[in-house]
């Protein structure tokens, strides 16, 4: 982390894959990727504004999976407001609603209020249940009849009709949907009770490593790269080292004035 070879800004100039990587049971360097994405945004929209009149020349589309596992972003709920104008979207996935209401307290609601689709996969979080049939699906309007009957001296019939509203579905049946079933909510238009994609069926599943393993495998070291790229506009201070003794140190504090200059 003493030089930057992420180049974030750049991020929206050209086509480009930046993937962050964090462990699921170690959670000491999570908040280096919650600091990347704060930064990440803030570039891109002062790159956006200042260098192309306000919109990216490529959209920069976030996916941001285990989203409650890297830490709190300040401000997102501010950025999430912005970002949309400059060619940028965001994407959160959590286990359950109550992740989000967790990190960021009363401002969830305005980070899920500006978000334009939610889908449900399923789960069985009380809170987010209720949510979801609460405010998300709404009500439908059912037609209920009853019949009766009376026995006596002189026997009665009756049958009533009325209309009742109900939930469009209950929480207990979104905890039964089936496994091959999801909620859309997009704005503007009214929930949909939808199939999920069969991933087998894309016409690039022949290119995963789930597919074939031994030729389509991803191998983060090969592309790893330790050196540092130098840049013609950047100014470095050049050391010269005697290597011919082997026993000496080829980098010693003791050999700088400051420890400061010890790279």
């Amino acid at each position: 982390m003493s030089y930057d070879e992420l180049e974030l800004d750049k991020l929206g100039d050209e086509k480009t894959a930046l993937f962050f990587l964090i462990s699921d049971t170690d959670t000491t360097y999570n908040f280096i990727v919650a600091l990347a994405f704060s930064q990440m945004f803030n570039l891109l929209c002062e790159r956006a504004d200042n260098k192309y009149g306000g919109r990216l020349p490529h959209h920069v589309r976030v996916l941001w999976d285990e989203a409650a596992n890297t830490g709190q972003v300040p401000g997102l709920e501010k950025i999430v407001a912005v970002i949309r104008s400059r060619e940028v979207s965001l994407t959160l996935f959590y286990q359950a609603m109550s992740q989000c209401k967790a990190l960021y307290k009363d401002n969830a609601e305005t980070i899920m209020g500006n978000m334009d689709s939610i889908v449900f996969l399923g789960g069985r979080e009380a809170s987010t249940l209720k949510d979801i049939s609460e405010n998300w699906l709404g009500k439908a309007t059912i037609s209920m009849q009853t019949d009766s009957r009376t026995r006596g001296q002189s026997e009665s019939y009756g049958l009533n009709t009325q209309r009742l509203g109900r939930e469009l579905l209950t929480t207990s049946e979104i905890t039964t949907m089936p496994g091959n079933k999801c909620l859309l909510q997009l704005r503007g238009l009214p929930p949909f009770f939808s199939p999920k994609y069969d991933l087998k069926q894309h016409p690039n599943y022949r290119y995963t490593a789930e597919y074939d393993s031994k030729r389509n495998a991803f191998h983060l070291e090969r592309l790893t790269s330790r050196r540092l790229r130098l840049k013609p506009e950047e100014e470095y201070t050049v050391y010269e080292v005697d290597a011919s003794d082997e026993d000496a140190d080829i980098l010693n504090y003791d050999d700088l004035d400051s420890a400061d200059d010890f790279v």
